[in-house]
């Protein structure tokens, strides 16, 4: 059992009579604000009613299958391969659960892919990275939204920014900041040389207006006409957007979207951006001496860290943090990220649930 969830069970059990009195009912506000705490409890406190309910049905068949009767004992064992399975897989996910930081539980998250050092095949790199990521989000049933890029000169992208959202998005993609680097032979490589490249990976919660305020005085912004492909209107017309983010030396910063067809929208999605950024800051801030531990353990997974390698010819990719190598990566390519996305999240898993046990 988890003891600590009987007291948030309590709480449910409450608001839910509290929803069927007549008198917060007729309250719209108050019978809202209610509602929004129920569901953010039963995101935890269904699985574990449905895990004590199966606890008890195990401890029941247990005791039948001791029992005399062969009849009933047969019975009771056939029950028990299927009982025991369900509870297991409810107790690793709880656990998990009870891991992950409510302030760090998003939905929707913005990422960038820069080419490295590598030139035009690291801008190719970029483009095969964002063809994984987008794809992996698919097969997951996220919803992915493209905000802005820059292509390559010979295909791929300079850079690309992409939204990501979805159901525990972030809890399986926030591990994917860093450096990957390719080892691939180039296809403008006439002598078959492997070649080396790389690509950065920044991955960064996306939050609401209320969580991060950028007030007016704090930015300067300009419209101009935008650079590079995209036929007469982006020749032609100033619907580029660049934000400057004034506010103290070291949070000065700049953005910019030019890919929307009006100003307006590159101007949201700027502010997007600008939003996502200085959260991500203050969020680092705030955690930095809780994570120093982690990234003792498993690396930092900073933008600058080379997190990972995906080396062509033998079909490898290799994550560096926990020293995982894996023989398939023309999977992984394809969309198939849990192989290495899977074995990090445990890692993590294990090292929260030792200091848990150490505290």
């Amino acid at each position: 059992m988890f003891p600590t969830l009987e007291p948030q069970l309590a709480r449910y059990r409450e608001l839910e009579q509290q929803l069927y009195d007549e008198t917060i009912a007729a309250d719209a506000a108050r019978a809202g604000a209610i509602a929004k705490e129920r569901g953010t409890l039963a995101k935890t406190i269904e699985p574990y009613i449905e895990y004590k309910r199966l606890c008890e049905a195990v401890a029941e068949s247990e005791k039948l299958a001791a029992g005399a009767d062969p009849d009933m004992a047969a019975l009771a064992q056939e029950e028990l391969t299927e009982l025991r399975p369900k509870r297991d897989a409810l107790h690793a996910k709880i656990e998990e659960q009870l891991l992950i930081d409510p302030n760090e539980d998003f939905s929707k998250l913005i990422v960038e892919i820069r080419a490295g050092e590598g030139g035009d095949e690291a801008a190719l790199f970029a483009g095969d990275l964002y063809d994984m990521y987008t794809r992996y989000a698919r097969n997951r049933g996220w919803r992915v939204e493209e905000i802005s890029f820059s292509p390559g000169d010979a295909g791929g992208f300079k850079e690309i920014t992409f939204g990501v959202e979805g159901p525990d998005v972030y809890q399986y993609l926030r591990y994917e900041s860093g450096g990957h680097r390719v080892q691939r032979v180039p296809a403008t490589e006439t002598q078959g040389r492997i070649h080396t490249s790389l690509a950065t990976v920044a991955l960064m919660p996306e939050p609401d207006d209320a969580q991060v305020v950028i007030n007016p005085q704090d930015i300067e912004w300009e419209r101009m006409r935008a650079g590079g492909a995209g036929g007469q209107h982006v020749n032609k017309t100033e619907s580029a957007v660049r934000i400057w983010y004034k506010k103290g030396t070291p949070d000065e910063m700049e953005v910019k979207c030019q890919d929307g067809r009006s100003q307006g929208k590159n101007y949201d999605q700027a502010m997007r951006i600008l939003r996502s950024r200085l959260f991500e800051r203050q969020q680092e801030r705030l955690h930095k001496e809780r994570s120093d531990l982690r990234k003792a353990q498993v690396g930092s997974g900073e933008r600058g860290a080379k997190i990972r390698t995906y080396h062509y010819k033998e079909n490898r990719c290799t994550d560096h943090r926990i020293g995982l190598t894996v023989y398939k990566l023309d999977a992984i390519r394809g969309g198939d990220l849990d192989q290495m996305i899977g074995p990090m999240r445990e890692q993590v898993k294990k090292e929260k649930l030792a200091a848990v046990s150490a505290g």
